[in-house]
């Protein structure tokens, strides 16, 4: 075989953001650009969009220059999961039948990722796996990513666990090992393209911050943190920032609503607090760079905050990163009020124990994740 053809596909922000820096790179390998081991195969390379995440998606593509080969523009007021599955796997059928990729790309543990993945085994398409091997074992916990990336496993042809420890779970599940690569995860690659020192926020709120004061970054927006959970998530941060004076939190609300009446009930009284809508990648991965703590129940923020060394109080019960529990780079604080502020007080509080923690290397990566990816491709298709 002397060309390899690629398909990648992904439909929501999280996604793009994670595979923005293979398919950048994608792009330079099949325009002959970087490494090419010699005795491989040449690229080609297309990219599909499910826009599960219409508007969002497209903010996250458009600094990067991407333009999608295919749009399936599959979202839709009031959509469900079975919806999008339905949507996805129509619109995958004529974009696979028109290019005949060789090899056909999904992302982690979205429902693009299940029914893309889902589509090309119809096809008879091999599928390759980013981000494979994340587990938590519990079907609800976080609800509906296990078992979105669980399925996808089934269906995939080439594995790319982002560590060690994936590795190992895919090999209890008797995934063949010649089928999964230790890559890193591409969520570090990413931060290479997005900061820089002397940034500019493009949000002027964040350019107002007081750079005096220790910034506390927070998200919240998992399903399995609606309602209780996020009421004692709030008063907890709610008491952190009138016991800490000298800090400065800043929340990006997510776009599907959590967190917001709770935040206004709670936090939007308090005069170190900003609320504010959700980020720009660029202005996302610079404020971690400068924060000194980071609450969150957010996956990509426990891989990329210990590339800027900057501890992560994570807001779940459980989490499918365990190497960073492992390697001293997260907490795990639950939902409960005084599990949340115990957990970031005492970091707050000691500098040695917060110093200790940002002083670990990031478990999760080199930045190199998206070339090991590519180099398995081609070694799968060498004639």
């Amino acid at each position: 075989m002397n060309t390899v053809k690629i398909l990648t596909v992904f439909g929501t922000r999280a996604e793009a953001y994670k595979m923005i820096p293979l398919v950048l790179v994608l792009a330079e390998r099949a325009k002959g650009k970087g490494v090419n081991p010699a005795g491989l195969p040449v690229l080609e390379s297309r990219v599909c969009v499910t826009a599960q995440h219409r508007e969002l998606l497209d903010q996250a593509l458009e600094p990067f220059g991407i333009v999608p080969d295919w749009d399936l523009n599959v979202m839709t007021a009031g959509q469900t999961m079975g919806d999008v599955v339905n949507r996805v796997l129509t619109g995958m059928k004529p974009v696979i039948e028109e290019y005949k990729p060789d090899i056909l790309l999904v992302h982690g543990d979205t429902t693009t990722t299940f029914a893309a993945a889902l589509a090309a085994f119809y096809a008879k398409v091999a599928v390759g796996h980013v981000e494979a091997g994340l587990r938590t074992y519990d079907k609800y916990r976080p609800y509906p990513e296990e078992m979105n990336r669980k399925l996808t496993t089934a269906l995939t042809d080439l594995h790319f666990a982002p560590t060690e420890l994936s590795r190992e779970y895919l090999l209890k599940e008797n995934i063949p090992g010649d089928t999964v690569f230790v890559t890193g995860n591409t969520a570090v690659d990413m931060l290479a393209y997005t900061t820089s020192d002397g940034y500019r926020f493009r949000n002027g709120a964040l350019n107002a911050l007081d750079p005096a004061k220790r910034t506390i970054l927070m998200t919240a927006h998992r399903r399995e943190n609606f309602g209780p959970p996020m009421e004692n998530i709030c008063r907890a941060v709610g008491r952190i920032a009138a016991d800490f004076p000298d800090v400065q939190l800043v929340w990006p609300m997510h776009p599907n609503g959590a967190g917001r009446e709770e935040s206004q009930k709670y936090l939007a009284h308090r005069a170190n607090v900003l609320l504010t809508d959700a980020l720009e990648i660029h202005d996302m991965h610079n404020l971690m760079k400068r924060s000194y703590l980071i609450l969150s129940d957010s996956g990509g923020l426990q891989e990329e905050a210990p590339s800027f060394n900057v501890p992560v109080v994570v807001l779940r019960e459980v989490t499918e990163r365990p190497e960073g529990l492992n390697a001293g780079t997260l907490v795990l604080a639950g939902v409960a009020e005084s599990s949340v502020y115990n957990s970031a007080a005492e970091l707050l509080a000691d500098k040695e124990a917060r110093a200790r923690m940002a002083a670990v290397p990031n478990p999760f990566g080199d930045g190199n994740a998206s070339g090991r990816i590519i180099d398995a491709i081609l070694g799968r298709f060498i004639c």
